[in-house]
C-alpha cells in the first residue's frame, strides 16, 4: 500500500528529526499569540455551511494562486456558487507543487477531516461531500475546531476604538476554557494621509474613550484610556503593520500643530505625516513599556498595488506584495530613542522581505539588556515567508546572530479556523533543521538537550515571554 503524502514522518528527513518531533514536539498545545480570527465568530461559536465558506472565504493567499492559474475573479471574490469556487480551487491545487499552499491544504484536510486523498478535479466532489458532512457535526464549530487543534490561547487583532464586547462575552463563558485576548493594533491612529477618514476614526475613538478630543494632548489621553481598557480585558501585546519604522526628529509644538492641521481637514505633506507617525510610535512604545507589554512590528508590505482590483474587491484581497523600504537605520533610531529613557518594551520584529532577516536579527542584539531572556525577538516566517525554505533560513539566521533557544515560536497570522496545522508545519521544520544538524555533528547528538529546546520554542517560551498562564507549562 502506498504511503499517503501526509504521513507521520512528513518533512522529517533524519532519524534525529523523527525522534525530536515524535518525542518532544508532537501533540504540544498551541499558543497562537498573533492571529486575525474574528472574535465575534468565537463568541457565537460560528457554524460553517460548507468548505467554501470556511476554507476559501477571505483567503487572499488562495485567491492569488487561483488567479495565477487562470481562474476568473468571480470564482475568487465574485458571485459564483460555493461549489463552483471549491471546484476551481481543487483544479488549482495540483499546479501548486512547491507552493506552501499545497502542504497547508493537504495538512488541513488530514488533520481536521481525516482526508488523506490529495485534492484535485478527480477527488473534488468526494472531498466536498465528506468534509461538508463533518462540518455539520457539532464538534466542527469555530470553538470545536480550536479544541480539536489543542489550542489553549489566542490573541486576536483589534482596533483601539473596538468595544471588545465579544472578548467580554468569551471571557464570561465558563464553559469555554480557551483563553482569547485582544491585541492593540493602532494603525488607524497614525493613518493621517486621508484627513476625512482619520477624523471619522478619531470621532469613534472619542466616543469609545469618553474624551473630548480637542488637541494632541487629549488625543493621547483618549488612546491611553483605551490602552488601559485593553489591559483590563487581558491584552498584553500590541501590533503595528507598517511599511517601515518612523523615527523622524520632531518637537512637541510641531506635533501639536500637525494634529490640529489634520483635524481641520487639511492634507499633510509627507514630512509632516512622517513626524506625526514618529511621535505616535514613541507614545505607543511608552504605553507598552509601562504595562510590560510586547510590541510587535510587521514591516515592509507594499499594499494595494492594483488600483483596478482595489476598486473592485477592496483591500486584503490579494494585491499586496513585498516592498523594498529602508528598515535598519530608522529602526535603530526608534529603538534607541526608547532605550535612552529606559522605556524600550519587549519587541518582536517581522520582516516580509527576506533580505531584511539578518539585518533585523543583528539589530536586536544591540538592545538586549539582560532583563529577561529574549527580550528582543525576530518573528517567525510571515506572509510570503511563511514557508519551508524561509523558515529554515530564519532559524539559521536567528541561531547565527542571536539565541535560537529563546525564540518564541510560530503564529498562524490567519483569519481561518483551519490554519492551526501551520504550528505543526513549523514544528516539523524546526525538528528537521535541528535533527539534520545533529546528524551532521554540527550540534551535539544529545536528544534531551535539543528536545528541551524544541519544547521551549514550540510552547514554553511564548508562555513565559508574554506571561500567559497556560496548562502544564512547568511539566512540558
Amino acid at each position: 500500500m502506498t504511503r499517503p503524502f501526509i504521513h507521520e514522518d512528513f518533512l522529517l528527513e533524519t532519524d534525529h528529526a523523527r525522534q525530536l518531533y515524535h518525542g518532544y514536539a508532537e501533540g504540544l498545545p498551541v499558543i497562537d499569540y498573533h492571529c486575525h480570527l474574528p472574535p465575534d465568530q468565537i463568541a457565537a461559536d460560528k457554524r460553517f455551511r460548507n468548505m467554501a465558506e470556511i476554507w476559501l472565504s477571505g483567503d487572499h493567499y488562495k485567491w492569488r494562486a487561483m488567479r495565477s492559474d487562470g481562474v476568473a475573479e468571480r470564482f475568487c471574490t465574485g458571485g459564483a456558487s460555493d461549489w463552483e469556487k471549491f471546484e476551481k480551487w481543487a483544479a488549482t491545487v495540483p499546479h501548486l507543487l512547491g507552493n506552501p499552499l499545497y502542504h497547508w491544504a493537504a495538512l488541513e484536510l488530514a488533520r481536521f477531516f481525516d482526508v488523506y486523498d490529495l485534492l484535485s478535479p478527480d477527488t473534488a466532489k468526494e472531498i466536498w461531500i465528506a468534509c461538508n458532512e463533518r462540518l455539520a457535526e457539532p464538534a466542527y464549530s469555530a470553538r470545536g475546531l480550536m479544541k480539536r487543534s489543542n489550542v489553549v490561547l489566542v490573541c486576536t487583532t483589534d482596533d483601539p476604538a473596538d468595544s471588545l464586547e465579544h472578548h467580554g462575552a468569551i471571557a464570561a463563558d465558563r464553559a469555554f476554557d480557551i483563553q482569547v485576548f485582544p491585541t492593540w493594533r493602532p494603525d488607524r491612529a497614525m493613518a493621517v494621509e486621508k484627513p476625512g477618514v482619520f477624523n471619522a476614526w478619531v470621532g469613534g475613538l472619542a466616543a469609545a474613550a469618553g474624551v473630548d478630543i480637542r488637541d494632541f494632548g487629549s488625543y493621547v489621553q483618549a488612546l491611553r484610556k483605551r490602552h488601559d481598557f485593553f489591559a483590563q480585558m487581558g491584552c498584553r501585546i500590541s501590533d503595528h503593520g507598517l511599511e517601515t519604522i518612523y523615527a523622524e526628529d520632531y518637537t512637541q509644538h510641531e506635533i501639536e500643530a500637525i494634529f490640529l492641521k489634520v483635524r481641520g481637514g487639511k492634507a499633510l505633506d509627507s514630512e509632516e505625516a512622517a513626524r506625526f507617525k514618529s511621535a505616535m510610535l514613541y507614545e505607543f512604545g511608552m504605553m507598552d513599556h509601562e504595562k510590560g507589554w510586547t510590541q510587535q512590528f510587521h514591516l515592509g508590505v507594499l499594499r494595494n498595488n492594483n488600483t483596478r482590483m482595489f476598486n473592485t474587491a477592496g483591500p486584503d484581497t490579494g494585491f499586496d506584495s513585498i516592498g523594498d523600504f529602508e528598515i535598519a537605520r530608522p529602526l535603530a533610531k526608534f529603538l534607541d530613542r526608547l532605550d535612552q529613557r529606559d522605556q524600550l518594551p519587549k519587541t518582536i520584529l517581522y520582516n516580509i522581505n527576506p533580505r531584511d532577516t539578518m539585518p533585523l536579527a543583528a539589530m536586536l542584539g544591540n538592545f538586549q539588556d539582560g532583563s529577561i531572556p529574549g527580550k528582543m525577538q525576530l518573528g517567525g516566517g510571515w506572509w510570503f515567508l511563511d514557508q519551508k525554505d524561509y523558515m529554515e533560513m530564519q532559524l539559521r539566521d536567528l541561531a547565527a546572530a542571536g539565541v535560537l533557544a529563546r525564540f518564541v515560536g510560530m503564529v498562524t497570522d490567519s483569519r481561518s479556523f483551519l490554519s492551526y496545522p501551520r504550528h505543526e508545519y513549523f514544528r516539523r521544520i524546526l525538528c528537521n533543521v535541528l535533527g539534520t544538524q545533529m546528524a551532521k555533528g554540527l550540534i551535539p547528538s544529545d536528544m534531551e538537550l535539543v528536545g528541551q529546546m524544541v519544547r521551549d520554542i514550540s510552547y514554553n517560551n511564548a508562555a513565559a515571554h508574554f506571561g500567559f498562564v497556560v496548562p502544564s507549562l512547568n511539566g512540558l
